[in-house]
């Protein structure tokens, strides 16, 4: 079997778990494998699922008990529908909050692997969240993720417990942070993976955990108002990924982490990145007209030369102003893939977005997320062409695609100019109107009739 085998603690003792006794006849083999086999098959399950073979035998009966992974992750596709019948909701609500208390009640194995909450939850729950997190760290959690995030993604009254982390709670006056480190309840240091979403986490709090968690390598926090001056910076950090996003109170952000290999950020305010030789993947919001496509790029000066994958959201910008600026981007040489995402109000020309491409003369998989206010949208002659040869890029996918004569122009470009193009995919996928369905069919048939005929039959048209 491959796979690493699962060290079980030696207080897991088989006797524990009654004699062994099979399901059905002796051809049962599963049940004869050692338990700590037994355990790391389970932990590939559903934790439901792992819950469920307590009824095959007695030999079953405590084993789902040890796995090291708990996820309480009931999907979006739950949540979504529970978000639009609020009696359902409630229901379900207790259902899970009874779910997780009892899975943590039961529970045996002195360490975790995995715990991870999502389900929108609130002030009421506080103190069943306080108890899952005192639980997890208590079992020298690697992985932990907590989202409780509502119906319309907005932060929760949930403010993370910083006794949790010191006996005595933070002081934070308005200009400086004081902790005793010395006086910590929980060992943080089997700590790989944090991620907060929709909790009020402080500065003091995530300064904690990167200054006494020695192995983290993720970091995330979503939807935090209590964040306002952040510093990741340390030569010894171990930290790879990081993520704050949405975090409207943030007013200031200084990294310098040399194994950081990918960055999403929603404020470019106060960004100041050093020390970041190993930045490859950034994904970044440009949403503010106040902060021109220049002062963007100056931002990620000191590692534009080394990216790879590079995630721009323009969404609220006015390229129509920033044209000089798009001619002089700057040379982007490792970049294999650019995903930009834009919002159209009717009248821009798509070919700007060709300056992109040609500042990323080895770009393999362009994505563009395109999307737009009105319907139709005007259409207007095509000016200001960029025409410069692309021998790289193999991939390109139009998301919000409509048919219009800037749809078709641009990726006529995409086709003239792209010599080596393999893919061209086509979603016509629409979120802003009432008539949806008919919208996205129309598009579709715009693409088979109008697109279809240019594309050459040695590149792949996919129309979604």
């Amino acid at each position: 079997m491959g796979g690493k085998r699962v060290r079980i603690h030696t207080n897991f003792k088989p006797n524990k778990c009654c004699k062994r006794s099979f399901v059905g006849d002796v051809d049962d083999r599963i049940s004869q494998l050692p338990d700590d086999i037994l355990v790391d098959i389970l932990s590939r399950l559903s934790l439901k699922e792992a819950g469920r073979t307590s009824v095959l035998s007695s030999r079953w009966t405590n084993l789902w008990k040890h796995t090291p992974s708990l996820n309480f992750d009931v999907g979006q596709t739950v949540l979504d529908k529970l978000y639009r019948q609020r009696e359902l909701f409630k229901r379900e609500k207790r259902k899970y909050v009874k779910w997780v208390n009892s899975v943590t009640r039961s529970h045996k194995s002195l360490t975790l692997k995995e715990f991870k909450i999502r389900f929108a939850l609130d002030k009421s729950e506080r103190k069943a969240i306080t108890r899952w997190l005192e639980f997890a760290f208590s079992r020298q959690v690697e992985s932990l993720e907590l989202d409780i995030k509502s119906d319309r993604h907005t932060s929760t009254d949930y403010r993370f417990p910083n006794e949790l982390l010191i006996a005595s709670k933070l002081q934070l006056p308005s200009d400086s942070v004081c902790i005793d480190h010395t006086r910590m309840l929980v060992d943080f240091k089997s700590l790989k993976e944090l991620s907060f979403r929709s909790v009020q986490v402080s500065d003091a709090a995530i300064d904690f955990f990167l200054h006494n968690c020695p192995l983290l390598e993720k970091l995330i926090v979503h939807h935090s108002e209590k964040i306002s001056k952040l510093e990741i910076c340390g030569s010894s950090l171990k930290l790879k990924h990081l993520e704050i996003v949405y975090c409207f109170g943030l007013k200031s952000l200084k990294v310098s982490a040399p194994s950081l290999t990918s960055l999403r950020v929603t404020s470019l305010d106060g960004l100041l990145l050093e020390n970041v030789p190993m930045l490859v993947d950034v994904s970044v919001n440009c949403n503010d007209d106040s902060i021109s496509i220049h002062h963007l790029f100056s931002l990620l000066s000191c590692c534009v030369s080394q990216l790879q994958t590079l995630c721009l959201d323009l969404t609220r910008r006015n390229f129509r102003q920033e044209v000089n600026e798009l001619c002089e981007l700057p040379k982007m040489p490792k970049l294999k893939k650019l995903v930009i995402v834009y919002c159209a109000r009717g009248y821009e020309n798509l070919i700007r977005l060709a300056y992109f491409i040609r500042a990323s003369p080895h770009l393999v998989e362009f994505v563009l997320e395109f999307k737009w206010y009105k319907l139709p949208r005007k259409d207007r002659e095509v000016k200001d062409v960029v025409k410069i040869l692309h021998h790289h890029l193999k991939v390109f996918k139009f998301c919000g695609y409509y048919g219009g004569t800037n749809d078709f122009e641009f990726l006529s470009y995409i086709l003239g100019n792209c010599v080596v193009l393999e893919k061209m995919i086509i979603d016509p996928y629409f979120i802003w109107s009432r008539d949806k369905l008919q919208v996205e069919e129309t598009a579709r048939k715009s693409a088979e009739q109008k697109l279809a005929p240019e594309v050459p039959q040695h590149i792949e048209l996919i129309i979604l």
